[in-house]
């Protein structure tokens, strides 16, 4: 069944490497349909892939291969929600160090320009939660990293 509301991610012309790259790092991750193009259009030709289905962490997506008219910005990003340092640096790594790019505080982007949060939980919840002055101390950790150091963030809850 197709769902009713799915996210669409414009790309260049490799929606199909970005959605087998996202199936490969992220569990719960799949391709599931591969459509051409029925005709010509004004980036490409018939038969050329002009849309990829796909999931990311269970989420419904679908990847436009729509030319180079549109960027990806910050204003969408994937919030990968993670339980330990080794699944942060995973998740981290395979983004950054396959063409990706690191910037701070968490976020970095992949190769297509899309941003991704690598979030540990233990970070969200110390900055959501009710110790207002861990949360700060957490927070202004935070703000020093790029990739998050979960020791560090332990650390600074503990004052």
């Amino acid at each position: 069944m197709h769902p009713k509301n799915l996210i669409c991610l414009w790309y260049d012309n490799d929606a199909e490497a970005a959605a087998n790259f996202y199936a490969s790092i992220f569990p719960d991750s799949q391709v599931t349909a591969v459509h051409l193009a029925p005709g010509d259009f004004p980036s490409g030709k018939q038969g050329d892939v002009i849309t990829v289905e796909f999931t990311v962490m269970g989420i419904p997506c679908i990847g436009l291969n729509g030319g180079d008219t549109f960027r990806h910005s910050e204003a969408f990003s994937f919030q990968v929600a993670t339980d330990s340092q080794e699944e942060t640096d995973r998740y981290w790594n395979a983004i950054v160090d396959n063409g990706g790019q690191a910037s701070v505080c968490g976020w970095c982007k992949d190769k297509w320009g899309l941003s991704w949060q690598i979030s540990p939980r233990l970070l969200t919840q110390a900055v959501a939660g009710s110790d207002r002055a861990a949360a700060k101390r957490a927070w202004e950790a935070m703000m020093t990293m790029g990739k998050i150091d979960i020791a560090a963030i332990e650390k600074a809850i503990k004052g």
